[in-house]
């Protein structure tokens, strides 16, 4: 499986990685801070591989 964070502004990112495959399975608020130093939510999204075997 895959996991990725991403920071809720980023949209661009989010799009991208939905189009890879990845879902959004939940989120975290204020956990991250961005350059400017504001405190953002996160998004989490996974992708699962199939299990060869």
């Amino acid at each position: 499986m895959l996991q990725s964070g991403i920071m809720e502004v980023n949209q661009a990112s989010i799009a991208l990685h939905k189009k890879a495959g990845f879902r959004l399975v939940g989120y975290r608020e204020k956990i991250a801070q961005d350059h400017k130093g504001v405190w953002q939510n996160t998004v989490l999204m996974e992708r699962r591989s199939p299990v060869i075997g």
